[in-house]
């Protein structure tokens, strides 16, 4: 019957996670902008390059440290006020940003501001209250969505950035992006407000207290807080250094910058495939698997000639395995430690995954100014992508909580 109520799940499902894409989108694709208006506003206000990247590193480790509280509120009054406050400060904190002359202000602006507000309405706040929101088999595919709307946001929305500087100045476009991440309000309108109800899954009846204190005691929860680690680590090396990397192999500066966006381009496709993964092989198997790809295609990327065409299929390798992880390892976190503090819970291993991210931005820069090459970060990387595959060995991967659906 075209009335049925499965029919109409199906469509609350289908605007919750359109909305949720498009949140995602909106909030990367702002946050992954900001590189481009370096060289424009240190020349303008006088500033030197690392005086912007410390304000960007800090929003970085300051999106880590807040990533918690931020689903902790979440947890407590639901995701849709939160990402909405988000918001509101992603637009003040960007018109800071781009009104602002002095040094100290601008990074105040751009790194706690906007380090908090990447937090509330960033991915895993979405994700979390997406995941909640929806039946268990519908889990591992609206994940693999999410994340995949968060790179699409960066096709979307850095291209659009890019043409108004040229167009109507830096200034322009910065007030521009903080006007549109405006549209993540009423984006965020589908997602609930309220905490979910308690089920029979393992820890939805507990105080956020006692879910803290039995993921802690837990050796699955470290396992894919540091796992998460790692995936930060090479994520932020390779945004960073990896355009570096190729031009000190004597490639054109564009090949450097074709791979980056290559890699968020074929991350689309893998954090999708990860997301349909998650629905039917095991989720820890899932993450070895992946953890183990990056040290292999890290190894033969370090042994072969640097070309051009060797570039750009390891950035396109690379992208599938990007952010494929998230799906797998938020589908571990709700079955092993319920949905109920999701957001928190996920919030602490995503700090993880910033803390892994400093390192290796940071480890790379001390890496090649000690050396001169990027040889020995390579080498940590890949020995970092073993770590993590042995790590997740010993991860907990039950089978979903049995719920009443009728007999096939």
């Amino acid at each position: 019957m075209s009335g049925s109520p499965t029919r109409g799940v199906a469509i609350s499902a289908t605007l919750l996670i359109t909305c949720a894409v498009l949140c995602a989108a909106f909030a990367m694709g702002v946050r992954q902008s900001f590189g481009l208006f370096l060289a424009p506003m240190t020349e303008a206000r006088g500033w030197s390059t690392s005086d912007y990247a410390f304000a960007l590193a800090l929003q970085v480790l300051i999106n880590g440290i807040a990533q918690p509280f931020c689903g902790q509120i979440a947890d407590r009054i639901g995701g849709r006020a939160v990402v909405m406050g988000g918001a509101a400060l992603y637009a003040l904190a960007t018109i800071g940003m781009a009104v602002t002359e002095n040094l100290g202000l601008f990074t105040l602006f751009a790194g706690l501001g906007m380090g908090i507000a990447v937090s509330a309405a960033g991915m895993p706040v979405i994700i979390a209250s997406l995941t909640r929101q929806l039946p268990d088999n519908f889990r591992g595919r609206a994940v693999g969505l999410g994340t995949a709307g968060s790179s699409f946001g960066q096709f979307f929305v850095v291209p659009i950035a890019a043409q108004a500087i040229a167009f109507i100045g830096w200034q322009g476009a910065m007030l521009f992006l903080a006007a549109l991440t405006l549209v993540m309000i009423p984006l965020a309108l589908p997602l609930a407000n309220s905490p979910p109800k308690p089920s029979l899954a393992a820890g939805d009846n507990e105080s956020a207290g006692d879910a803290l204190k039995r993921a802690f005691r837990s050796t699955t929860f470290w396992c894919l807080f540091f796992g998460f680690f790692v995936c930060g680590v090479h994520v932020s090396f390779l945004t960073v250094h990896l355009p570096g990397f190729v031009h000190l192999c004597g490639l054109p500066l564009y090949v450097g910058a074709g791979a980056i966006s290559l890699i968020g381009l074929f991350n689309i496709a893998g954090s999708l495939a990860a997301g349909e993964l998650a629905q039917r092989w095991r989720r820890r198997d899932l993450l070895i698997a992946i953890y183990t790809l990056r040290g292999i295609l890290m190894t033969g990327f370090l042994l072969v000639e640097k070309t051009t065409t060797t570039v750009l299929i390891f950035s396109a390798l690379m992208g599938i395995l990007w952010l494929s992880t998230v799906p797998p390892t938020v589908a571990l976190v709700a079955r092993n430690f319920g949905t109920r503090w999701l957001a928190t819970l996920f919030g602490i291993i995503f700090l993880g995954h910033q803390l892994g991210g400093f390192t290796g931005a940071f480890l790379g820069g001390i890496v090649f100014d000690r050396t001169g090459n990027y040889d020995l970060m390579w080498t940590f990387g890949i020995a970092a992508s073993a770590f993590a595959a042995l790590i997740h060995i010993p991860v907990n991967d039950p089978k979903p909580v049995p719920v009443a659906v009728a007999a096939e």
